[in-house]
C-alpha cells in the first residue's frame, strides 16, 4: 500500500457529472480524530467498503463477506482506491453504468486510532493493529496482507481480536440498518429512484453461513 495516497484513479473511474459520489476536497488541517466508515455496497456484487481515514484520504478495502466479531474468522479485504475524506458521509445511490452503480448504505461510522507507533511503517510491512470507536465495530483489531487469492489488487484480512467486544453474533444480520438513516438497503434505493428490488435483495439475510 503506498504511503502517499491520491485520489486520482478514484476520480479516474468517475464522472462526476452523473453520480452523486463526492470529487474529494483538500482535508482540513489539524484534525485529530481519525474517521472510520463502513458502506454496505450493492453494486455487481454485494460487499462492504472498509475505510480508514490517513493522511487525508479514505484508505479503502472491500470486504465481500463484511466484518466479523467472531477472532477465529478472517474475512478477505481487497485494497481498492484511496476515496475522498467525504466520502464518509454518502449514502444513496451511484448510477447503473457508472462505476460501481448501485445502492451505498452508511452501515456503520466513527473513529479508529492507531495501536501502533508508526502507520505508513505498518502498512508497508503488512500488519495494521488499530481500535474502531464505531456505532456497531468497537474494540481491536488488524489488517494483515496476504498473498491468497491470486488478485491483482492487494489483497488482505480483517480480523478481531479478542477482547470485550468479540462476539460469535452475526453483526450484519442482528443490525442491518444505516448508521446515519436507520433506513434498509430498500429504502435507501426508494429515497434515490434506485432498483428497489434489487436493494431488497441485499436487505435479505444470507441463506448459507457466513
Amino acid at each position: 500500500m503506498s504511503t502517499k495516497p491520491a485520489l486520482s484513479e478514484y476520480r479516474r473511474k468517475r464522472d462526476f457529472d452523473v453520480t452523486p459520489e463526492p470529487s474529494g476536497r483538500p482535508s482540513q488541517a489539524g484534525k485529530k480524530k481519525l474517521a472510520y466508515v463502513i458502506q454496505k455496497h450493492d453494486a455487481s456484487h454485494l460487499h462492504y467498503d472498509f475505510r480508514l481515514e490517513w493522511r487525508g484520504v479514505l484508505l479503502s478495502w472491500a470486504i465481500p463477506k463484511g466484518p466479523s466479531l467472531d477472532p477465529s474468522v478472517k474475512r478477505l479485504a481487497a485494497q481498492v482506491e484511496d476515496h475522498p475524506v467525504e466520502y464518509g458521509d454518502f449514502e444513496g445511490v451511484i448510477p447503473e453504468g457508472e462505476y460501481g452503480g448501485g445502492t451505498v448504505m452508511l452501515w456503520d461510522r466513527g473513529t479508529w486510532t492507531p495501536e501502533v507507533p508508526d502507520v505508513d511503517a505498518a502498512l508497508a510491512k503488512g500488519e495494521l493493529k488499530f481500535t474502531l470507536n464505531g456505532a456497531k465495530l468497537r474494540g481491536s483489531w488488524v489488517l494483515v496482507r496476504t498473498k491468497l487469492g491470486g488478485s491483482a489488487k492487494p489483497q488482505w484480512l480483517l480480523i478481531k481480536h479478542r477482547d470485550q467486544y468479540a462476539s460469535t453474533e452475526d453483526i450484519e444480520t442482528l443490525k442491518p440498518r444505516s448508521a446515519a438513516s436507520k433506513r434498509l438497503m430498500a429504502g435507501i434505493a426508494r429515497d434515490a429512484r434506485g432498483n428497489v428490488e434489487k436493494a431488497a435483495k441485499a436487505d435479505a439475510p444470507p441463506t448459507s453461513s457466513r
